[in-house]
């Protein structure tokens, strides 16, 4: 069994990693390894492509492309450096991430692709590169996982060259997770529910794969340890010694038709749900994210769901 291919996490480790935040890191991201860019719905084409570019230049602009060498923190299976460097913002790409699966799939995405990555499985409170490395660092839906998120900061300033920068692009406020979680519950509720009724058990997954799904979602706030407020998160990483600190918020209605659609992706089988959904699901996204920047000049942007933050290693006298 590759490591892109872990089983199912147990009851009992579902458990043990409730006192283990560590553990549950690994456990549930290795877990997820082999499914996440599917759950996701992530690809590395045009439309993946231009929304990791559209959520770089939102919070950091165009100035400075390619960045010669970057380093991403929590990479995942890949999906920011990857898009970011089809669409022509980074160069030399190096990638971590807690969990050894995910590292694995990143490097596989990236061989598929035609790239040569570096990875290394690493902690984001100890990163293990000598001081002034990289041009650019990287991250997306990441430190909110993190326990120590000032430290992160200080440690992706200390691998920073003088004047580098850090993106960290799709984290969640804590107005926009409230929201988020509960049109999610209440979708998964009324999904599962449904699909008993005789007509409709088609669309019903086997309740071995709902159980898995729910021990995921259990691991999952295990592993969800913060919310942001963008202005105390930008005061953080200005205390980590971080310059030139901008942050941008995104996604309000758009986000409460996202979540649901996830969910309920997450709650029926896969079969049912062909191309056509998909770009259903990615036009109404489109559209209402339309809306939302509309609204951003009206509506306080703690209201919106992501938040993104950009800062610069300070440059020598």
């Amino acid at each position: 069994m590759s490591a892109t291919e872990k089983p199912a996490a147990t009851a009992e480790e579902v458990e043990a990693a409730w006192n283990d935040n560590k553990l549950a890191q690994v456990l549930y991201h290795d877990w997820e390894a082999s499914t996440y860019d599917e759950k996701w719905s992530i690809s590395y084409d045009e439309r993946c492509v231009d929304y990791a570019r559209d959520r770089f230049t939102a919070v950091a602009g165009t100035d400075g492309w390619p960045y010669g060498k970057s380093l991403e923190i929590g990479a995942g299976t890949g999906f920011f450096t990857l898009n970011l460097k089809l669409a022509g913002v980074l160069d030399e790409a190096h990638v971590t991430d807690l969990s050894p699966g995910m590292v694995e799939a990143a490097k596989k995405n990236a061989k598929t692709l035609g790239f040569a990555v570096e990875g290394k499985v690493a902690d984001a409170e100890k990163l293990p590169y000598e001081d002034d490395t990289f041009d650019l660092v990287i991250g997306h839906a990441v430190i909110h996982h993190i326990p120590d998120v000032e430290l992160a900061f200080r440690e992706m300033l200390r691998v920073l060259k003088p004047g580098g920068r850090f993106v960290i692009c799709g984290e969640p406020t804590r107005y926009g997770d409230f929201v988020a979680r509960r049109l999610s519950r209440l979708t998964w509720w009324a999904t599962t529910n449904v699909t008993k009724l005789p007509a409709l058990t088609h669309w019903r997954r086997p309740q071995e794969e709902l159980d898995e799904s729910s021990r995921a979602a259990a691991l999952e706030a295990v592993v969800d340890l913060h919310t942001f407020d963008p202005d105390t998160l930008a005061r953080m990483a200005s205390r980590a010694g971080a310059v030139e600190v901008s942050t941008v918020t995104e996604e309000l209605l758009a986000a409460w038709l996202g979540w649901p659609i996830r969910t309920f992706e997450a709650a029926v089988p896969e079969q049912k749900l062909g191309f056509g959904w998909r770009m259903f699901a990615y036009k109404s996204w489109l559209q209402l994210s339309k809306v939302d920047k509309v609204l951003s000049s009206i509506v306080p942007d703690e209201l919106y769901y992501n938040v993104s933050i950009t800062g610069q290693a300070p440059r020598r006298q």
